[in-house]
């Protein structure tokens, strides 16, 4: 990976189900929100001490 490219995103982040802030984060239709919300979902999972196994409903 060069330094001037972005990291990639990972694949299963579809797996993270649920609400941040009251919305559905598989319902947001604006990609770049919706990779952000994922995100958001998974940093307030693991804060509260789930495992990351867990968050990725599969």
């Amino acid at each position: 990976m060069l330094l001037d490219e972005p990291p990639a995103m990972n694949p299963n982040r579809a797996l993270i189900t649920g609400k941040v802030c009251g919305v559905d984060v598989t319902a947001i239709e604006d990609p770049v929100e919706q990779n952000a919300r994922y995100l958001d979902k998974l940093v307030d999972e693991l804060a509260r001490g789930r495992a990351q196994e867990k968050v990725l409903r599969r």
